[in-house]
């Protein structure tokens, strides 16, 4: 297959679930102060583009809905095919544990001298998800080394004018549009004008009927320990509205929270929450309570404060972490000896929480009441 064109600019591969896309900005950041091009980004999932749409660094945005759609009845994936040999072969980093998506890059004449493969690269012990992705965007590409492409070697290790020498972390961009919208939107929901705390008790299993209590879902904190950590959060911030964020089918395991609870001022959205405005909301608050999830991710990429509770998944590689350093505090736990979120006691969370330094540069627990000091629910 002949290439016809050729491109400069550089192109992540990533199909990824919404943490996933958050964590990739680190390399697209990187790529993009490297070599000073826009990043465009071959993706799915639909909330890739509302994600990456006009953040710091990205170009074109290429999105197919499923990568193991046969290509002849995929339309998307054609589409993608035809918008890839548009732009011409050029210099392209696959942040992808398979192959699914590689057979779009060889229809589009873009062969393995062009690609970093971070199959070939793998994770390093101890390293965040962050960290690798910025670690390949040091790596260049075969066609590239041939051509003394921009930086050092393949391999090199950065110096001090490296991009990858700089903060760690991820990083999300929230514009005077978002802001504007979030303003109208809170209005509109009647959430008054105070401090905002976000609390994120879903994740994608919870979106699925009838798995929410079930041992494969590892991020399932049950929802008495949620409403004694929402009463602690009242007592503490009396005038704070509170916010239970997620998506659709979340929004009735949030009304069973506020009816738990049984305090004021807690506020359901998770029934209108786009993600550039979850992502604005975020940049907002003050704090954030959440389960291992996309959001974390989010509120550590627009330096929010955060406590969030992991279970299974890997504190060391998957802890929250933004390039602005807010405060994460990360709490696991064990039940029969093996990881597990439900080893995580309410006390653990509520501590953690007043302990936190929120967003206006305070400790969470100094914001309690006369008569409430030093009261921790169990």
């Amino acid at each position: 297959m002949k290439q016809m064109t050729s491109c400069d600019r550089p192109l992540v591969v990533r199909c990824g679930a919404f943490g996933d896309m958050v964590l990739v900005t680190a390399l697209v950041l990187d790529l993009h102060q490297r070599f000073g091009k826009d990043v465009d980004v071959l993706t799915s999932g639909p909330w890739s583009e509302p994600l990456l749409r006009g953040q710091p660094g990205v170009g074109d945005i290429i999105s197919v809905r499923s990568r193991k759609t046969p290509y002849w009845l995929s339309l998307d994936q054609q589409r993608a095919v035809r918008r890839l040999r548009a732009r011409g072969a050029g210099p392209t980093w696959s942040c992808e544990g398979n192959d699914a998506a590689r057979p779009m890059l060889i229809r589009a004449g873009i062969t393995d001298r062009f690609i970093v493969d971070v199959k070939q690269h793998p994770l390093l012990p101890g390293e965040h998800a962050t960290e690798q992705w910025r670690r390949l965007a040091r790596i260049l590409p075969e066609v590239l080394q041939r051509a003394g492409g921009p930086g050092a070697h393949a391999g090199a290790i950065a110096g001090p004018d490296d991009p990858a020498s700089g903060p760690g972390g991820c990083h999300l961009s929230v514009s005077n549009l978002q802001r504007a919208d979030l303003d109208a939107w809170l209005y509109s929901r009647q959430i008054p004008a105070a401090p905002l705390i976000a609390i994120q008790m879903g994740n994608k299993r919870t979106m699925r009927r009838g798995l929410r209590r079930l041992a494969a879902n590892s991020k399932y904190w049950p929802n008495d320990r949620w409403a004694v950590v929402l009463r602690h959060l009242r007592r503490r911030h009396p005038s704070h509205a509170i916010v239970l964020l997620g998506t659709g089918p979340e929004h009735a395991l949030n009304q069973e929270l506020v009816s738990a609870a049984g305090v004021d001022g807690l506020y359901n959205v998770a029934d209108d929450l786009p993600i550039p405005r979850l992502v604005a909301l975020l940049a907002r608050a003050e704090g954030l309570i959440t389960v291992d999830s996309g959001p974390a991710h989010a509120a550590a990429a627009v330096d929010c404060p955060l406590v969030v509770l992991f279970g299974k998944a890997s504190t060391s590689l998957y802890r929250p972490w933004g390039r602005g350093g807010a405060d994460v505090k990360v709490l696991t736990g064990q039940v029969a000896g093996e990881p597990s979120m439900l080893g995580i006691e309410t006390r653990a969370v509520t501590s953690a929480w007043d302990e936190l330094s929120l967003r206006n540069g305070t400790a969470a627990g100094s914001f309690h009441t006369a008569g409430t000091a030093g009261q921790t629910p169990g």
